[in-house]
């Protein structure tokens, strides 16, 4: 039922289930102020919905996160798709032992081939094959068409100053996030 505002009925905002965590939180707690919850709740609650999207859309493309990190990484690197393992680990901030099992799978698969660093005879290039590129140009597809979705129900302007406010809150905080 709606509420006479100036003349005109204007609908109760909709609730959704970080209302009902906060209600239940004032009525056993009204001592504490709860309004971090309402932006850093419904933050988590996306976060668990577009970590469900991308494995979606990973395992539709065959591929797990830490695979679509390798390869997306050596896809932005542009032609000729290729960096040292050791780029490659500080980018998607893994070990070098995590990342040489993540390359060998992807090699297996044909999706990346090694090469000889010229510039260090011990060191190794992982380039990104076309089969490689065309699966991570595919998951990158999906990837969006699903984040749109997500992206939906508000609209591009409105995506544009969400985009802007969430800029501005991890700014500040980014140094805290560990290597």
């Amino acid at each position: 039922m709606g509420i006479e505002q100036s003349g005109q009925r204007v609908n109760p905002p909709a609730t959704d289930e970080v209302d009902a965590l906060l209600a239940a939180w004032r009525r056993e707690r009204p001592d504490l102020d709860t309004s971090p919850m309402t932006v850093l709740s419904r933050v988590t609650r996306l976060a668990r919905l577009l970590d469900l999207a991308r494995r979606s859309s990973f395992t539709e493309n065959d591929l797990d996160m830490g695979e679509f990190d390798v390869l997306t990484a050596l896809r932005r690197a542009g032609a000729p798709y290729q960096l040292s393992a050791g780029t490659l680990g500080a980018s998607t901030m893994v070990t070098s032992g995590t990342m040489t099992h993540r390359i060998d799978r992807l090699a297996v698969r044909g999706l990346v081939t090694r090469l000889k660093d010229p510039n260090d005879g011990r060191g190794v290039i992982v380039q990104l094959t076309d089969v490689g590129q065309r699966r991570v140009d595919e998951a990158l597809t999906s990837l969006l068409q699903a984040e749109r979705h997500l992206l939906s129900h508000i609209s591009p302007p409105q995506q544009h100053q969400l985009a802007h406010l969430l800029r501005e809150l991890l700014l500040p905080l980014e140094g805290d996030l560990p290597d």
